[in-house]
């Protein structure tokens, strides 16, 4: 029983969990742009403008938590750089699925 308690109290598994998650679905997004961006044109443009964007915005928000201090250790980091980055991956599957 104290096996059970003290995987329960590591919050690493439960972040590693989230991670495959958060990895899947990246994946699913970029096949979903991948499929926008070979049919070309207009939107394919559009489509690698705000890949990049998107990119660069999450970036400066991890880096803006990180200098400001709100963000002191390394799972605090972990979950900050997939709270960045998540909330745009799954916008995106939702908008390209």
């Amino acid at each position: 029983m104290t096996r059970n308690i003290a995987i329960a109290a590591d919050p690493w598994p439960r972040l590693m969990f989230d991670a495959s998650l958060l990895w899947a679905e990246a994946g699913t997004v970029m096949m979903l742009r991948g499929w926008r961006m070979m049919a070309g044109g207009a939107a394919a443009e559009r489509e690698a403008k705000r890949m990049l964007s998107e990119k660069v915005e999450a970036g400066f928000e991890f880096a803006g938590a990180v200098a400001s201090g709100k963000v002191t250790t390394p799972e605090g980091a972990a979950r900050k750089a997939m709270s960045a980055y998540g909330k745009r991956v799954r916008a995106n599957r939702r908008r390209l699925g």
